[in-house]
């Protein structure tokens, strides 16, 4: 379901009752724009040169799994390696966006659709991901639908190496100059959901999936 209708009118009454046109006037967003080019970011870790190497690093330590390859040809053959290796099922629903991959040659079956709640894999690609977190950055849209990556047990991410940014603050930079403006829904998926609520016992899939496993592509 599509909420930005929604969203839109309730923002426009919101600043009706401030008084203010129901959408933001140019000079809104220009204000904006410079006081997030003038304001100073706090302080922050210093991050190697290698992107990559930091994030796999980070990423493995929150318990994602991670393999990389140097092709995106090369994503179905190590998402059905990854899946027999685990004892899972080699069927999984995945974003629309990644349908020309060829994922029936390596023996998976695939549909580009929202999940159900029998799904058990989702695969996504992602916006961009941080390597001083080991964070995937997801973007909500018509065709790259949140509940692939929150939905079903196995999330498999594909992350292409050219979208590793430092961190979250690049990753922000990132949406606004490629996108204009956030999205319904920006996730940031910082390996499987778990919870330490009772007893203070780390569990694993409390509210998400039970394992994450990412895709790094060198050449992508």
């Amino acid at each position: 379901m599509d909420t930005s209708i929604a969203r839109r009118n309730i923002l426009a009454r919101i600043r009706a009752a401030q008084g203010r046109d129901a959408e933001p006037a140019a000079s809104e967003r220009e204000a904006v724009a410079d006081y997030l080019a003038r304001h100073p970011q706090g302080p922050r870790p210093p991050m190697p040169d290698d992107l990559i190497a930091r994030f796999i690093e980070e990423a493995q330590k929150l318990a994602t799994s991670v393999e990389t390859v140097e092709a995106l040809s090369e994503v179905p053959a190590a998402a059905h390696r990854y899946l027999t290796q685990q004892g899972l099922p080699v069927q999984a629903i995945a974003w629309q966006t990644l349908q020309d991959l060829g994922w029936a040659a390596a023996g998976l079956t695939v549909e580009f659709r929202k999940p159900q709640d029998s799904d058990v894999v989702g695969i996504t690609g992602c916006f961009c991901a941080t390597a001083e977190t080991g964070t995937l950055v997801l973007l909500s849209g018509p065709e790259t639908y949140a509940s692939a990556g929150l939905l079903p047990e196995t999330h498999i991410a594909i992350v292409p190496a050219s979208r590793i940014v430092a961190g979250h603050e690049e990753a922000f930079d990132l949406i606004r100059s490629e996108r204009g403006e956030l999205p319904r829904a920006v996730n940031f998926v910082s390996g499987p959901s778990r919870t330490g609520d009772i007893e203070q016992t780390i569990v694993l899939g409390a509210h998400g999936p039970y394992r994450v496993h990412a895709i790094v592509v060198r050449g992508a």
